[in-house]
This record gives structure tokens, C-alpha cells and sequence, in this order.
């Protein structure tokens, strides 16, 4: 009898021994794990910091002209715009491929459903005329604008010899309005009239950071070159 008592205390420190090593074994892998865990998320973290780095830099890069371009040189932007009937015309890549085979560069494009907000302040200049209210409910009608800026040395005037008269009956024979409409009402397209305009227009439709792209064709040298 006693010597069985000595066997059983003998047996269980043992046990409880095993059962010890079991437990930090486990909170050793917990911790392990745990540790592992937390790793892959600082990498994630630091991953995805540097990706919006890279991208707010490479977007700061993109806007790092003035939004206009400089007025006289190679840089000038114009704002043009194929507004609702042309889009449901099906004219837009017949106006992007005027404005491309000139040897324009394409530096902004959108689509967008102009809210009244934006049409109102689009046309600010038009607001006492009493066509107004029907122009901003044209633009805003849902069907989308297609918005551009167009770079290239003196787009501006060339882009609104290219479109053509406000009034498509006095557009000359070639130009866009004078070639695809013949309504005032729906003259197809919009395009800057000033430096002063192009500002206005490019800040209310191009105001975010990144939407403007600078970029080099692989062709500038034969169609900028003065010699």
C-alpha cells in the first residue's frame, strides 16, 4: 500500500511536467504566429504606403505645368468639349481625329454627366441670355460630355478655326460645325475662346490632381520642329 502511494506521487509531477511543456509549446507557436501576423502586417502597411506615395507622385508630376500651359508656346492647352449631340451623333472620334492629325496632343479626356452646377458655371457668361435655362437642361440631360485638353502652339485660336462659327450656317465649308451641323442649338462642340477662358474652363472640368497628363509623342520632333 505505502509503496504504491510513492508510485502514484511519483507518476504525477510527470504528468503535470508533460502537461507544462504541452502549454508553452502551444503559447510558443501562438506567439510565433502571432509575431508572423503582425510582420505581414507592417509589410502590407509599408507596401501600400509606398504604392500611394508612387501614385501621389506620379500625379503631382503629371500637374507640374501650369493647368493652362504657357500662353504662345507649345504648351498651350485649350478646353474642347463634344457635347451631348454630338456624342449621340456618334462624332466624337471624328473631332479627336482632327484635333490629332493637325498634330495636337491629347493631355485630358473624360466622359461625364454635367451636374446644373457645373453647366451653370460652365456658361456664368450666357446666365441674363434667354436660352439659358434650356442650355443647362441640354448639357445636363444625361447623356454624357466629352470633355479635352488639347496642347499644341496656338490651339487655342486654331481650335476654334477648326470648329468653325457659333451659327453652323456661317461655319466655313471644312470645319467641324460647318461639315456636321446646321443649329445653333446643336452645334456639336465647345471650344475655349481665350487664355483667359481655358483657365476657367479647364479648373472646372479638370480640377482634380492627376487628371492632366504630360507626356512626350514619339513624333514631336517632326511635327514641332521650326527649321
Amino acid at each position: 500500500m505505502f509503496a504504491r502511494t510513492i508510485v502514484r506521487s511519483a507518476v504525477r509531477p510527470v504528468s503535470f511536467t508533460v502537461k507544462a511543456r504541452t502549454f508553452t509549446t502551444k503559447a510558443r507557436n501562438t506567439t510565433t504566429k502571432t509575431s508572423f501576423h503582425l510582420t505581414l502586417a507592417a509589410v502590407g502597411v509599408a507596401t501600400a504606403s509606398a504604392f500611394s506615395y508612387a501614385y501621389l507622385q506620379k500625379s503631382i508630376a503629371a500637374d507640374s505645368k501650369p493647368i493652362a500651359g504657357v500662353q504662345g508656346t507649345f504648351s498651350e492647352r485649350t478646353f474642347i468639349a463634344v457635347k451631348p449631340d454630338g456624342v449621340q451623333r456618334g462624332l466624337v472620334g471624328k473631332v479627336i481625329s482632327r484635333f490629332e492629325e493637325r498634330g495636337y496632343k491629347l493631355v485630358g479626356l473624360k466622359a461625364i454627366a454635367p451636374s446644373k452646377e457645373l453647366a451653370e458655371k460652365h456658361y456664368a457668361d450666357l446666365k441674363s441670355r434667354p436660352f439659358f435655362s434650356g442650355l443647362v437642361n441640354y448639357m445636363t440631360s444625361g447623356t454624357p460630355v466629352i470633355a479635352m485638353v488639347w496642347e499644341g502652339k496656338d490651339v487655342i485660336k486654331q481650335g476654334r478655326a477648326m470648329i468653325g462659327a457659333t451659327n453652323p450656317l456661317g461655319s466655313d465649308p471644312g470645319t467641324i460645325r460647318g461639315q456636321y451641323a446646321i443649329s445653333v442649338g446643336r452645334n456639336i462642340i465647345h471650344g475655349s475662346d481665350s487664355f483667359e477662358s481655358v483657365e476657367k474652363e479647364i479648373g472646372l472640368w479638370f480640377g482634380q490632381a492627376g487628371e492632366l497628363i504630360d507626356w512626350t509623342p514619339a513624333n514631336v520632333d517632326w511635327v514641332q520642329a521650326d527649321n
